[in-house]
C-alpha cells in the first residue's frame, strides 16, 4: 500500500492507474469506515482512502483541535484490507491560499437546514473538500456512509450540478450491537454514555412504527424529542423529511427519512432511519 502525502505524489501515482474508487474519511477509522472500504474493493481493484481532517467543515468552538488522529493504526487497518493507496495531504496542500481565500462550493436549498442550521457553513466545507478530492483523485466511484444522510444528499447534488463523472454510492449505517450508529465521535462517550446513547436509534425505530398509523409529523417529532430528553439527551432536532430532497414531509411522499441530532454530554450524535410510505400511490 502506498502512502501518498502530497498532491504531486497522488497525481504521479494516479497516472499509472486506470479505474479508481475513493473512500473519503477524516481518519480515526472504525468498522463503519472499513465496511465502506470493503464495498469499494468489491467494485474496483484500486481503492484510495483519503485521511484529512478538514478545517473548513468545523465551526467555531467545535472539536477540530481535539478530533482524534490515529494515522498509524488507520494505515495498518487499510493495508490489511488490501487498499492500494492512502492519501494524507497537509492543510497547506489542500488550501494553499488559506481558508479565507479558498474558492468554495455551496449547494443551496439543502445546506442550511437540519445540521446546516445548527452548524452554519458546515456543508460548504463538506462540498468544497469533496469536490477538491474528486478533482485530485479523479475516481470513477466514491463511497460514503448513510449515517451522514444529509451530507450524502449534499454530495449527490453537488456531483450532479457540477456534472462530475463520479458515481456516488451510499452504504447503510453500521451499528454497534446496542444499535448505536458507529461514529468516530463515539470515542468521546463514557461506557455509561454509550449505553444511554443507544436510545437515539430506539427512538427512531419507535417513530418509524408510529408513522404506520399517523402522519401528524409535528406531534411525532415533539414526542420523540421528549423521549430523547428523558433518555438523557439534549435534542438538537428530530425531523421527518422527504427522503429524496429533505423537504418537509407530506403524507403523499413515497419515502420518508427520520433524522435526529442530539447531545449526550458534550458529544453531538446524529442518526437517521428511512421509512417507506406504504399508503402512497
Amino acid at each position: 500500500m502506498r502512502v501518498l502525502k502530497s498532491l504531486a505524489e497522488l497525481r504521479k501515482w494516479r497516472q499509472q492507474q486506470s479505474e479508481v474508487a475513493l473512500v473519503p474519511t477524516m481518519g480515526n477509522l472504525h468498522d463503519g469506515h472499513l465496511h465502506l472500504v470493503k464495498t469499494a474493493l468489491e467494485r474496483c481493484d484500486n481503492v484510495v482512502v483519503s485521511i484529512f481532517v478538514n478545517p473548513m467543515q468545523f465551526g467555531a468552538n467545535e472539536d477540530l483541535d481535539s478530533y482524534p488522529r490515529t494515522l498509524e493504526a488507520d494505515c495498518q487497518a487499510l493495508d490489511a484490507l488490501g487498499v492500494s493507496a492512502v492519501f494524507t495531504p497537509q492543510v497547506s496542500d489542500v488550501y494553499p491560499r488559506g481558508l479565507d481565500k479558498q474558492t468554495r462550493i455551496e449547494v443551496p436549498g439543502i445546506s442550511d437546514i437540519l445540521c446546516g442550521a445548527s452548524r452554519p457553513g458546515h456543508f460548504t466545507g463538506v462540498a468544497t473538500i469533496v469536490c477538491k478530492l474528486f478533482n485530485m483523485v479523479q475516481p470513477q466511484l466514491a463511497v460514503f456512509g448513510e449515517k451522514d444522510y444529509q451530507q450524502l444528499q449534499v454530495i449527490r447534488l453537488m456531483t450532479q450540478d457540477l456534472s462530475l463523472p463520479v458515481e456516488v454510492l451510499g452504504e447503510p449505517t453500521q451499528r454497534e450491537t446496542s444499535g448505536l450508529a458507529m461514529s468516530s465521535r463515539n470515542g468521546y462517550l463514557s461506557p455509561e454514555q454509550k449505553q444511554q446513547a443507544a436510545a437515539l436509534y430506539r427512538t427512531l425505530q419507535k417513530t418509524k412504527v408510529e408513522l404506520g398509523v399517523s402522519t401528524n409529523f409535528s406531534e411525532l417529532e415533539k414526542a420523540a424529542e421528549e423521549d430523547l430528553s428523558q433518555a438523557g439527551f439534549v435534542p438538537d432536532y428530530f425531523s421527518i423529511r422527504n427522503a429524496k430532497d429533505l423537504q418537509e414531509a407530506t403524507a403523499e411522499d413515497t419515502e420518508w427519512v427520520i433524522l435526529a441530532a442530539a447531545f449526550m454530554g458534550k458529544t453531538r450524535l446524529i442518526d437517521n432511519l428511512r421509512v417507506s410510505n406504504t399508503s402512497a400511490r
